[in-house]
């Protein structure tokens, strides 16, 4: 369901969030749904890479080896892929960003922001998530520590309740009258 705004294409943000895939541990896009959200065809896509190639270097743009794509389409129990040709290509955050400065659509342009926009809003989550999960710790530290604390305090009780129950004869300390 694709929305227009004055003159901008708007696409529901879960529809490319599930694009996004997890894949030699970096989140990536595939040519194949690139294209697709840019409205061109997934060859035009890859021509138009392949003339700016210097642009993608290894850490922004990978192709997908036969084991990783076999893997992504066993994730989804059916290939939505049909018979494709050659292996598909997997772009990086920084790999789409550098898509917007060889698409000059608008559709694409537009498109391309809601993606930079939808990768910040996941590292966003990450990092709420990782805070979140650095602050859990910090709170199990202070409960071990207050545990301690505790059995420390119980053991002073202890020792306390002992000396009440068994003292100890006080020697008598001042003057001496005669009588004693």
């Amino acid at each position: 369901m694709t929305v227009k705004n004055e003159n901008q294409i708007v696409l529901p943000d879960e529809l490319i969030s599930n694009k996004i895939y997890l894949i030699r541990n970096k989140k990536v896009m595939l040519d194949r749904d690139l294209a697709d959200l840019y409205g061109v065809l997934t060859g035009n896509l890859n021509k138009a890479v392949k003339r700016n190639i210097k642009r993608f270097p290894g850490d922004f743009m990978f192709r997908l080896t036969k084991e990783e794509f076999d893997n992504l389409i066993f994730q989804f129990g059916t290939s939505s892929w049909g018979g494709t040709r050659r292996l598909p290509y997997a772009f990086t955050e920084q790999g789409v960003a550098m898509l917007s400065g060889i698409l000059n659509s608008d559709r694409a342009i537009n498109v391309n922001i809601q993606i930079m926009r939808i990768f910040t809003k996941i590292r966003e989550m990450l990092t709420d998530n990782l805070s979140l999960k650095l602050e859990i710790e910090e709170i199990k530290k202070k409960i071990k520590n207050q545990d301690k604390n505790i059995e420390l305090v119980f053991s002073y009780l202890d020792e306390l309740i002992e000396k009440q129950e068994n003292p100890k004869p006080r020697k008598q300390i001042g003057f001496k009258t005669k009588a004693n």
